[in-house]
Protein backbone atom coordinates (compact mmCIF):
# COMPACT_ATOMS: atom_id res chain seq x y z
CA UNK A 1 0.00 0.00 0.00
CA UNK A 2 1.41 3.33 -1.10
CA UNK A 3 2.30 5.95 1.52
CA UNK A 4 2.29 9.13 -0.58
CA UNK A 5 -1.48 9.36 -1.10
CA UNK A 6 -1.97 8.83 2.65
CA UNK A 7 0.29 11.78 3.42
CA UNK A 8 -1.55 13.87 0.82
CA UNK A 9 -4.86 12.94 2.45
CA UNK A 10 -3.55 14.05 5.87
CA UNK A 11 -2.54 17.42 4.41
CA UNK A 12 -5.91 17.86 2.73
CA UNK A 13 -7.84 16.82 5.86
CA UNK A 14 -5.97 19.01 8.38
CA UNK A 15 -8.82 21.52 8.91
CA UNK A 16 -11.35 18.74 9.52
CA UNK A 17 -8.90 16.86 11.76
CA UNK A 18 -8.31 20.01 13.79
CA UNK A 19 -12.06 20.52 14.14
CA UNK A 20 -12.44 16.96 15.45
CA UNK A 21 -9.71 17.56 18.02
CA UNK A 22 -11.41 20.78 19.10
CA UNK A 23 -14.63 18.85 19.65
CA UNK A 24 -12.84 16.39 21.94
CA UNK A 25 -11.06 19.21 23.78
CA UNK A 26 -14.40 20.83 24.63
CA UNK A 27 -15.24 17.87 26.88
CA UNK A 28 -13.93 18.64 30.42
CA UNK A 29 -12.74 15.10 31.19
CA UNK A 30 -10.99 15.91 34.49
CA UNK A 31 -10.42 12.53 36.11
CA UNK A 32 -9.23 13.76 39.53
CA UNK A 33 -12.45 15.66 40.34
CA UNK A 34 -15.57 13.54 41.02
CA UNK A 35 -17.71 16.44 39.86
CA UNK A 36 -16.52 15.73 36.30
CA UNK A 37 -17.03 11.96 36.32
CA UNK A 38 -19.91 12.19 33.85
CA UNK A 39 -17.77 14.28 31.50
CA UNK A 40 -15.03 11.64 31.54
CA UNK A 41 -17.73 9.19 30.45
CA UNK A 42 -18.78 11.56 27.67
CA UNK A 43 -15.21 11.72 26.37
CA UNK A 44 -14.99 7.91 26.38
CA UNK A 45 -18.25 7.70 24.43
CA UNK A 46 -16.95 10.27 21.93
CA UNK A 47 -13.84 8.18 21.28
CA UNK A 48 -15.83 4.97 20.92
CA UNK A 49 -18.07 6.62 18.33
CA UNK A 50 -15.09 8.04 16.44
CA UNK A 51 -13.30 4.68 16.34
CA UNK A 52 -16.46 2.95 15.16
CA UNK A 53 -16.74 5.50 12.34
CA UNK A 54 -13.34 4.22 11.18
CA UNK A 55 -14.48 0.60 11.24
CA UNK A 56 -12.98 -0.35 14.60
CA UNK A 57 -14.83 -2.74 16.86
CA UNK A 58 -14.77 -0.34 19.80
CA UNK A 59 -16.34 -0.30 23.24
CA UNK A 60 -16.24 1.50 26.57
CA UNK A 61 -15.04 -0.82 29.31
CA UNK A 62 -16.06 -0.14 32.93
CA UNK A 63 -13.54 -0.13 35.78
CA UNK A 64 -13.93 0.72 39.48
CA UNK A 65 -12.93 4.22 38.41
CA UNK A 66 -13.17 5.80 34.98
CA UNK A 67 -13.68 3.68 31.85
CA UNK A 68 -11.14 2.37 29.39
CA UNK A 69 -11.77 2.52 25.64
CA UNK A 70 -10.65 -0.46 23.55
CA UNK A 71 -10.92 -0.81 19.80
CA UNK A 72 -9.72 -3.43 17.31
CA UNK A 73 -9.17 -3.29 13.56
CA UNK A 74 -7.79 -6.07 11.40
CA UNK A 75 -4.94 -5.53 8.99
CA UNK A 76 -2.35 -7.52 7.06
CA UNK A 77 0.77 -6.61 9.02
CA UNK A 78 1.97 -6.97 12.62
CA UNK A 79 -0.27 -6.44 15.63
CA UNK A 80 0.29 -2.98 17.16
CA UNK A 81 -1.19 -1.67 20.41
CA UNK A 82 -1.56 2.11 20.60
CA UNK A 83 -1.98 3.69 24.05
CA UNK A 84 -3.06 7.21 24.98
CA UNK A 85 -5.10 8.81 27.74
CA UNK A 86 -8.15 11.00 27.30
CA UNK A 87 -8.45 12.41 30.82
CA UNK A 88 -6.96 15.83 31.60
CA UNK A 89 -5.59 17.81 34.50
CA UNK A 90 -7.68 20.29 36.52
CA UNK A 91 -7.52 23.87 35.27
CA UNK A 92 -6.80 25.74 38.51
CA UNK A 93 -5.90 28.56 38.86
CA UNK A 94 -8.59 29.52 36.37
CA UNK A 95 -7.80 33.24 36.55
CA UNK A 96 -4.42 32.65 34.91
CA UNK A 97 -5.97 31.30 31.73
CA UNK A 98 -6.24 33.73 28.82
CA UNK A 99 -9.42 32.01 27.63
CA UNK A 100 -11.88 29.34 28.79
CA UNK A 101 -9.70 26.18 29.01
CA UNK A 102 -12.53 24.12 27.52
CA UNK A 103 -13.25 26.53 24.68
CA UNK A 104 -10.25 25.62 22.50
CA UNK A 105 -9.13 27.80 19.65
CA UNK A 106 -6.34 28.32 17.16
CA UNK A 107 -4.08 31.18 18.20
CA UNK A 108 -1.27 32.90 16.33
CA UNK A 109 1.97 33.27 18.28
CA UNK A 110 5.46 34.46 17.36
CA UNK A 111 6.45 30.80 16.98
CA UNK A 112 3.46 29.88 14.80
CA UNK A 113 -0.12 28.64 15.13
CA UNK A 114 -1.03 26.78 18.32
CA UNK A 115 -4.08 24.88 19.54
CA UNK A 116 -4.92 26.42 22.92
CA UNK A 117 -6.93 24.48 25.52
CA UNK A 118 -6.70 21.97 28.33
CA UNK A 119 -5.63 18.59 27.01
CA UNK A 120 -4.34 19.98 23.70
CA UNK A 121 -0.90 18.47 24.30
CA UNK A 122 -1.51 16.16 27.26
CA UNK A 123 -2.81 13.92 25.82
CA UNK A 124 -5.79 14.43 23.54
CA UNK A 125 -3.87 16.14 20.75
CA UNK A 126 -1.17 13.47 20.84
CA UNK A 127 -3.73 10.66 20.95
CA UNK A 128 -5.57 12.05 17.96
CA UNK A 129 -2.42 12.21 15.80
CA UNK A 130 -2.49 8.42 15.67
CA UNK A 131 -6.26 8.23 15.16
CA UNK A 132 -6.03 10.71 12.29
CA UNK A 133 -3.19 8.73 10.70
CA UNK A 134 -5.42 5.64 10.78
CA UNK A 135 -8.30 7.68 9.34
CA UNK A 136 -6.16 8.69 6.37
CA UNK A 137 -5.01 5.11 5.73
CA UNK A 138 -8.63 3.94 5.81
CA UNK A 139 -9.81 6.74 3.51
CA UNK A 140 -7.15 6.05 0.90
CA UNK A 141 -6.78 2.26 1.00
CA UNK A 142 -9.95 1.10 2.75
CA UNK A 143 -7.87 -0.76 5.33
CA UNK A 144 -4.97 -0.30 7.72
CA UNK A 145 -1.46 -1.58 6.96
CA UNK A 146 -1.35 -3.48 10.25
CA UNK A 147 -3.62 -5.06 12.81
CA UNK A 148 -4.23 -2.32 15.38
CA UNK A 149 -5.64 -2.27 18.89
CA UNK A 150 -6.49 1.10 20.40
CA UNK A 151 -6.28 1.39 24.18
CA UNK A 152 -7.30 4.71 25.76
CA UNK A 153 -7.18 5.27 29.51
CA UNK A 154 -9.36 7.66 31.54
CA UNK A 155 -7.36 7.74 34.78
CA UNK A 156 -3.76 8.58 33.84
CA UNK A 157 -3.90 12.00 35.49
CA UNK A 158 -5.25 10.49 38.71
CA UNK A 159 -2.60 7.81 39.18
CA UNK A 160 -4.02 5.00 36.98
CA UNK A 161 -5.56 3.02 39.87
CA UNK A 162 -7.48 0.71 37.51
CA UNK A 163 -4.76 0.20 34.90
CA UNK A 164 -2.85 -2.79 36.27
CA UNK A 165 -6.00 -4.77 37.18
CA UNK A 166 -7.40 -4.05 33.71
CA UNK A 167 -4.18 -5.16 32.01
CA UNK A 168 -4.13 -8.34 34.09
CA UNK A 169 -7.76 -9.21 33.39
CA UNK A 170 -7.53 -8.44 29.65
CA UNK A 171 -3.96 -9.49 28.90
CA UNK A 172 -4.81 -11.91 26.09
CA UNK A 173 -6.91 -9.30 24.30
CA UNK A 174 -4.41 -6.44 24.64
CA UNK A 175 -1.12 -8.25 24.06
CA UNK A 176 0.44 -7.31 20.71
CA UNK A 177 3.78 -7.48 18.94
CA UNK A 178 4.75 -4.04 20.24
CA UNK A 179 3.10 -1.07 21.98
CA UNK A 180 3.12 2.52 20.74
CA UNK A 181 2.78 5.30 23.33
CA UNK A 182 2.23 8.94 22.38
CA UNK A 183 2.70 10.82 25.66
CA UNK A 184 6.18 12.25 25.16
CA UNK A 185 7.71 15.07 23.13
CA UNK A 186 10.18 16.19 20.53
CA UNK A 187 13.80 16.50 21.59
CA UNK A 188 13.83 20.01 20.15
CA UNK A 189 12.29 22.06 17.37
CA UNK A 190 12.48 19.90 14.29
CA UNK A 191 14.21 17.00 16.06
CA UNK A 192 12.02 14.01 16.92
CA UNK A 193 13.01 11.31 19.36
CA UNK A 194 12.04 7.82 20.40
CA UNK A 195 12.25 7.57 24.18
CA UNK A 196 14.01 4.33 25.01
CA UNK A 197 15.09 4.95 28.60
CA UNK A 198 12.77 5.83 31.46
CA UNK A 199 14.22 6.26 34.91
CA UNK A 200 12.67 4.46 37.84
CA UNK A 201 11.82 6.16 41.12
CA UNK A 202 12.31 5.35 44.80
CA UNK A 203 10.91 7.66 47.48
CA UNK A 204 11.97 7.60 51.13
CA UNK A 205 11.06 9.74 54.12
CA UNK A 206 13.22 9.59 57.23
CA UNK A 207 12.40 11.01 60.66
CA UNK A 208 15.08 11.15 63.34
CA UNK A 209 14.00 11.56 66.96
CA UNK A 210 16.30 12.58 69.81
CA UNK A 211 15.01 14.17 73.01
CA UNK A 212 11.43 13.57 74.09
CA UNK A 213 10.55 17.23 73.50
CA UNK A 214 11.96 20.43 72.02
CA UNK A 215 14.65 21.81 74.36
CA UNK A 216 15.87 25.29 75.24
CA UNK A 217 19.20 25.73 73.46
CA UNK A 218 20.64 27.77 76.31
CA UNK A 219 19.85 25.12 78.90
CA UNK A 220 20.59 21.99 76.85
CA UNK A 221 22.75 23.14 73.91
CA UNK A 222 25.99 21.20 73.71
CA UNK A 223 24.89 18.57 76.22
CA UNK A 224 21.89 17.22 74.32
CA UNK A 225 21.91 15.58 70.91
CA UNK A 226 20.34 17.69 68.15
CA UNK A 227 18.42 15.60 65.56
CA UNK A 228 18.71 18.39 62.99
CA UNK A 229 22.51 18.20 63.14
CA UNK A 230 22.37 14.40 62.91
CA UNK A 231 20.09 14.58 59.87
CA UNK A 232 22.29 17.20 58.18
CA UNK A 233 25.35 14.99 58.59
CA UNK A 234 23.54 11.98 57.13
CA UNK A 235 22.20 13.91 54.15
CA UNK A 236 25.59 15.50 53.46
CA UNK A 237 27.16 12.04 53.35
CA UNK A 238 24.91 10.80 50.53
CA UNK A 239 27.29 12.17 47.86
CA UNK A 240 31.08 12.16 47.62
CA UNK A 241 33.30 14.93 46.23
CA UNK A 242 32.86 13.55 42.70
CA UNK A 243 29.06 13.80 42.87
CA UNK A 244 28.60 10.03 43.13
CA UNK A 245 26.00 8.54 45.44
CA UNK A 246 27.56 6.77 48.42
CA UNK A 247 24.77 4.34 49.31
CA UNK A 248 26.45 0.89 49.28
CA UNK A 249 25.64 -1.09 46.14
CA UNK A 250 23.87 1.88 44.56
CA UNK A 251 25.54 1.48 41.16
CA UNK A 252 24.86 -2.24 40.84
CA UNK A 253 23.11 -2.70 37.49
CA UNK A 254 24.15 0.70 36.07
CA UNK A 255 25.72 0.26 32.62
CA UNK A 256 27.74 2.66 30.51
CA UNK A 257 26.18 4.10 27.36
CA UNK A 258 26.80 2.12 24.17
CA UNK A 259 29.07 4.00 21.78
CA UNK A 260 26.41 4.23 19.06
CA UNK A 261 23.87 5.78 21.44
CA UNK A 262 26.46 8.19 22.83
CA UNK A 263 27.21 9.31 19.26
CA UNK A 264 23.49 9.95 18.64
CA UNK A 265 23.25 12.04 21.79
CA UNK A 266 26.39 13.99 20.95
CA UNK A 267 24.85 14.75 17.58
CA UNK A 268 21.77 16.34 19.13
CA UNK A 269 23.66 19.54 19.89
CA UNK A 270 22.23 19.85 23.41
CA UNK A 271 23.15 23.23 24.93
CA UNK A 272 23.77 22.52 28.62
CA UNK A 273 24.55 26.17 29.35
CA UNK A 274 21.21 27.31 27.92
CA UNK A 275 19.38 24.47 29.68
CA UNK A 276 20.75 25.51 33.07
CA UNK A 277 20.72 29.22 32.30
CA UNK A 278 16.97 29.12 31.75
CA UNK A 279 16.54 28.35 35.47
CA UNK A 280 19.22 30.73 36.72
CA UNK A 281 22.10 28.25 36.95
CA UNK A 282 25.45 28.03 35.22
CA UNK A 283 27.35 24.86 36.19
CA UNK A 284 26.36 21.16 36.15
CA UNK A 285 26.31 19.88 39.73
CA UNK A 286 26.12 16.10 39.37
CA UNK A 287 28.75 13.46 38.66
CA UNK A 288 32.03 14.95 37.52
CA UNK A 289 32.96 13.89 33.99
CA UNK A 290 29.39 13.26 32.85
CA UNK A 291 27.53 15.35 30.28
CA UNK A 292 24.26 17.01 31.23
CA UNK A 293 22.29 14.66 28.95
CA UNK A 294 23.92 11.64 30.57
CA UNK A 295 22.99 12.93 34.02
CA UNK A 296 19.39 13.60 33.01
CA UNK A 297 18.73 10.47 30.95
CA UNK A 298 21.10 7.63 31.80
CA UNK A 299 22.58 8.20 35.26
CA UNK A 300 20.94 7.50 38.62
CA UNK A 301 20.46 10.26 41.17
CA UNK A 302 19.84 10.86 44.84
CA UNK A 303 18.07 14.14 45.63
CA UNK A 304 16.90 15.76 48.86
CA UNK A 305 13.38 17.02 48.18
CA UNK A 306 12.58 18.59 51.53
CA UNK A 307 13.78 19.01 55.12
CA UNK A 308 11.78 19.95 58.22
CA UNK A 309 13.00 20.50 61.75
CA UNK A 310 12.61 22.89 64.64
CA UNK A 311 11.09 26.34 64.43
CA UNK A 312 10.58 27.61 60.86
CA UNK A 313 8.18 30.51 61.43
CA UNK A 314 8.87 34.24 61.42
CA UNK A 315 11.34 35.57 63.93
CA UNK A 316 13.58 33.37 65.98
CA UNK A 317 13.08 30.60 68.53
CA UNK A 318 16.14 29.09 70.19
CA UNK A 319 15.23 25.42 70.44
CA UNK A 320 16.89 22.08 69.98
CA UNK A 321 14.23 20.21 68.00
CA UNK A 322 12.98 16.85 69.15
CA UNK A 323 12.63 15.61 65.56
CA UNK A 324 14.11 16.21 62.14
CA UNK A 325 12.82 14.75 58.89
CA UNK A 326 13.68 14.71 55.21
CA UNK A 327 12.24 13.42 51.96
CA UNK A 328 14.77 11.79 49.65
CA UNK A 329 14.15 10.50 46.14
CA UNK A 330 16.29 8.27 43.93
CA UNK A 331 15.96 8.23 40.15
CA UNK A 332 17.02 4.80 38.94
CA UNK A 333 18.38 3.48 35.65
CA UNK A 334 19.29 0.19 34.00
CA UNK A 335 18.93 -2.86 36.25
CA UNK A 336 19.02 -1.09 39.60
CA UNK A 337 16.80 -2.83 42.14
CA UNK A 338 14.75 -0.22 44.06
CA UNK A 339 14.01 -2.56 46.96
CA UNK A 340 17.68 -3.44 47.47
CA UNK A 341 18.59 0.24 47.34
CA UNK A 342 15.90 1.01 49.92
CA UNK A 343 17.31 -1.53 52.35
CA UNK A 344 20.89 -0.36 51.74
CA UNK A 345 19.90 3.28 52.27
CA UNK A 346 18.10 2.47 55.50
CA UNK A 347 21.01 0.40 56.79
CA UNK A 348 23.37 3.29 56.01
CA UNK A 349 21.19 5.74 57.94
CA UNK A 350 20.87 3.41 60.94
CA UNK A 351 24.65 2.92 61.04
CA UNK A 352 25.17 6.68 61.29
CA UNK A 353 22.83 7.24 64.23
CA UNK A 354 24.51 8.37 67.46
CA UNK A 355 23.30 7.21 70.89
CA UNK A 356 19.91 8.52 72.03
CA UNK A 357 18.59 8.88 68.47
CA UNK A 358 16.09 6.65 66.67
CA UNK A 359 14.88 6.70 63.09
CA UNK A 360 11.57 5.91 61.43
CA UNK A 361 11.16 5.38 57.68
CA UNK A 362 8.16 5.86 55.41
CA UNK A 363 8.27 4.67 51.81
CA UNK A 364 6.76 6.67 48.97
CA UNK A 365 6.80 4.17 46.14
CA UNK A 366 9.43 2.09 44.40
CA UNK A 367 9.58 1.39 40.68
CA UNK A 368 12.45 0.15 38.49
CA UNK A 369 13.69 1.84 35.35
CA UNK A 370 12.46 0.85 31.90
CA UNK A 371 14.90 0.28 29.07
CA UNK A 372 13.57 -0.58 25.64
CA UNK A 373 15.01 -3.27 23.38
CA UNK A 374 16.37 -0.95 20.70
CA UNK A 375 17.99 -3.88 18.90
CA UNK A 376 14.50 -4.84 17.73
CA UNK A 377 14.15 -3.89 14.05
CA UNK A 378 10.95 -1.92 14.73
CA UNK A 379 12.93 0.76 16.57
CA UNK A 380 15.29 1.53 13.73
CA UNK A 381 12.43 1.39 11.22
CA UNK A 382 10.48 3.94 13.27
CA UNK A 383 13.57 6.14 13.71
CA UNK A 384 14.14 6.26 9.96
CA UNK A 385 10.45 6.98 9.31
CA UNK A 386 10.53 9.91 11.75
CA UNK A 387 13.73 11.21 10.19
CA UNK A 388 12.01 11.30 6.80
CA UNK A 389 9.31 13.64 8.16
CA UNK A 390 11.23 16.13 10.29
CA UNK A 391 14.08 18.53 9.40
CA UNK A 392 16.60 16.79 11.66
CA UNK A 393 17.27 13.05 12.12
CA UNK A 394 15.47 11.27 14.94
CA UNK A 395 17.43 9.78 17.82
CA UNK A 396 16.91 7.27 20.58
CA UNK A 397 16.65 9.48 23.64
CA UNK A 398 16.13 9.12 27.37
CA UNK A 399 13.70 10.72 29.78
CA UNK A 400 14.48 12.02 33.23
CA UNK A 401 11.07 11.16 34.58
CA UNK A 402 8.95 8.04 34.64
CA UNK A 403 6.06 6.84 32.45
CA UNK A 404 4.73 3.84 34.37
CA UNK A 405 2.54 2.43 31.59
CA UNK A 406 5.60 1.45 29.56
CA UNK A 407 6.84 -0.67 32.45
CA UNK A 408 3.39 -2.12 33.00
CA UNK A 409 3.19 -3.27 29.39
CA UNK A 410 6.50 -5.09 29.87
CA UNK A 411 5.63 -6.55 33.27
CA UNK A 412 2.04 -7.63 32.61
CA UNK A 413 1.88 -8.13 28.83
CA UNK A 414 5.54 -9.02 28.14
CA UNK A 415 5.49 -6.35 25.46
CA UNK A 416 8.10 -3.75 24.53
CA UNK A 417 6.96 -0.19 23.87
CA UNK A 418 8.05 2.66 21.63
CA UNK A 419 7.40 6.10 23.11
CA UNK A 420 7.00 8.65 20.34
CA UNK A 421 5.46 12.06 20.90
CA UNK A 422 5.39 15.52 19.40
CA UNK A 423 4.89 17.83 22.37
CA UNK A 424 7.25 20.69 23.17
CA UNK A 425 8.78 21.86 26.42
CA UNK A 426 6.76 25.08 26.27
CA UNK A 427 3.37 23.35 25.87
CA UNK A 428 2.52 24.23 29.51
CA UNK A 429 0.98 20.86 30.25
CA UNK A 430 -0.57 20.72 33.75
CA UNK A 431 -0.44 24.55 33.77
CA UNK A 432 -2.70 27.40 32.62
CA UNK A 433 -2.78 28.16 28.89
CA UNK A 434 -1.79 24.68 27.72
CA UNK A 435 -1.18 24.50 23.97
CA UNK A 436 -0.14 22.13 21.21
CA UNK A 437 1.56 23.46 18.10
CA UNK A 438 -0.52 22.97 14.98
CA UNK A 439 2.71 21.80 13.34
CA UNK A 440 3.08 19.11 16.02
CA UNK A 441 -0.46 17.92 15.34
CA UNK A 442 -0.01 17.95 11.55
CA UNK A 443 3.50 16.49 11.32
CA UNK A 444 2.75 14.13 14.21
CA UNK A 445 -0.10 12.65 12.17
CA UNK A 446 2.15 12.37 9.10
CA UNK A 447 4.83 10.77 11.29
CA UNK A 448 2.49 8.04 12.49
CA UNK A 449 1.41 7.35 8.89
CA UNK A 450 5.06 6.87 7.98
CA UNK A 451 5.73 4.69 11.03
CA UNK A 452 2.74 2.48 10.23
CA UNK A 453 4.07 2.02 6.69
CA UNK A 454 7.56 1.23 8.01
CA UNK A 455 6.37 -1.27 10.59
CA UNK A 456 4.06 -2.97 8.12
CA UNK A 457 6.73 -3.10 5.42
Amino acid sequence: MSLDPVLARIDQDLPAATARLMELLRIPSISTDPAYADKVDVAADWLVADLRSLGFEASKRPTPGHPMVVGHSDGPGPHLLFYGHYDVQPVDPLELWHRDPFDPALEETQAGTVIRGRGASDDKGQLMTFVEACRAWKAVHGTLPARITMFFEGEEESGSPSLVPFLTENADELRADIALICDTGLFGDGTPGITTMLRGLLGEEITITGPAMDLHSGSFGGAAINPARVLARILASLHDDQGRVTVPGFYDGVDELPDALRAQWDGLGFDAAAFLGAVGLSEPAGEIGRTALEMIWSRPTCEINGMISGYTGDGFKTVLPSKASAKVSFRLVGRQDPLKIRESFRAMVRAMLPPDCSVAFADHGAGPASQMATDRPEFEAARRALSDEWPHPAAFIGAGGSIPVAGYFKDYLDMDAMLIGFGKDDDQIHSPNEKYDLESFHKGTRSWARILAALAG
